[in-house]
């Protein structure tokens, strides 16, 4: 069986954290938390924290297997099957939803004038590549890319300082801290994918007393090391543009990257940024297509190439019926705020309760 190391583990969970949420997530935090919208960022992403120990928790209990595995063996064959039922169509038409955002991306960024289909077929190649390869070529394909997206980010953050605008982010809690909790809630279904993914990969991660060590530190390393970079993302947005029109600004950082100059004599930077951040949202789908593959494996017995390009069909569907940004971007926000947070955010800890439970039961 694939196995990936602990480092590798940090990388992809870190890219797959990321994937696309730094594109739009300063317009959800500063709609809803104002220009004090970037202090949500960090303390929504740490709700990972408690849920990827929950999850690490259940590998030591249980090598070698998945969440969805787990879930039949301790709640039955019919509700485990139910589980997975639901986890599979939530990766499938979210994954599908994340090969429609980087058509829509490129399309109102760098080259308007091509076929959005041609992004979508472009994108899903290469998600269907790294499937077909398995675990360990992802995690690798990770470990490249994943220090080009924070060299990226760096970059796009550092150069665009010179263009903020004093007083922008004053007076800091101005509208006390309500808004704030409202900013939290708006994160807090990004983690939740993370640990969806998380509940799958488990089964390629090493099971050793001292694995699991490293193993929870890592998922503590991932999480504010993200955390941190989208802070800072979200923080530039506002100091630049200012609160109203960071929430008018679907993706503001591809903004940010066509207004970078250097020297005043070098421009249109924003070309090399963009094919970081296909990377970026390349891993995060190719994420949910490995999750799409796990349920079918685990709940219907599907395997093989065949059942990877049924996937595959579905995921360019799923694209094609979202041709319009505002549409695509409204429902992703639903598919994240009431399938993946509510579904993740019960299962997860009733898993673990339930093995807790059947652990002590067994020791009396």
């Amino acid at each position: 069986m694939e196995r990936i190391s602990p480092h590798q583990f940090l990388t992809l969970g870190a890219a797959v954290l990321m994937g696309g949420t730094f594109l739009p997530l300063a317009t959800f935090v500063t709609a809803a938390g104002g220009r004090d919208g970037w202090m949500t960022v960090l303390p929504g992403l740490v709700v990972a924290i408690p849920y990827g120990l929950m999850i690490l928790s259940l590998l030591s209990k249980y090598p070698q297997k998945n969440l969805l595995q787990i879930s039949e063996r301790l709640f039955g064959k019919w509700v485990g099957k139910i589980i997975g039922v639901i986890y599979m169509i939530i990766s499938g038409y979210y994954g599908g939803l994340m090969l429609a955002v980087i058509g829509q991306i490129f399309e109102q960024s760098i080259i308007a004038l091509t076929p959005r289909w041609v992004f979508y077929l472009g994108g899903l190649m290469l998600v269907f590549y790294l499937a077909e390869n398995g675990i360990e070529v992802f995690a690798r394909f990770s470990e490249v890319v994943f220090p080009l997206i924070v060299i990226a980010m760096v970059l796009n953050i550092g150069l665009s300082i010179q263009r903020i605008e004093p007083g922008e982010l004053m007076p800091i809690l101005s509208e006390g801290l309500k808004p704030l909790i409202f900013g939290v809630l708006k994160v807090i279904p990004f983690p939740m994918e993370y640990i969806l993914f998380l509940a799958g990969i488990i089964k390629f991660l090493p099971s050793g007393k001292q694995a699991l060590v490293h193993l929870k530190v890592e998922v503590w390393r991932t999480v504010f090391l993200v955390g941190i970079l989208d802070m800072l993302v979200v923080l530039i947005q506002i100091l630049v543009f200012g609160p109203q029109e960071t929430v008018r600004l679907s993706f503001g950082l591809l903004v940010l990257g066509k207004m970078v100059e250097i020297s005043r004599t070098i421009a249109g930077v924003e070309s090399l940024f963009m094919m970081v951040w296909l990377g970026a949202l390349v891993i995060k789908s190719c994420a949910f297509f490995f999750m799409t593959t796990w349920a079918l494996e685990t709940v219907l017995n599907l395997k093989g190439l065949k059942w990877r390009v049924a996937v595959s069909v579905i995921f360019l569907g799923i694209a094609f019926g979202f041709l319009r940004g505002t549409s695509l971007t409204k429902e992703a926000s639903i598919v994240e705020s009431y399938l993946i947070l509510p579904f993740a955010f019960v299962w997860i800890p009733t898993l673990w309760g339930a093995a807790r439970w059947k652990c002590e039961t067994n020791v009396r």
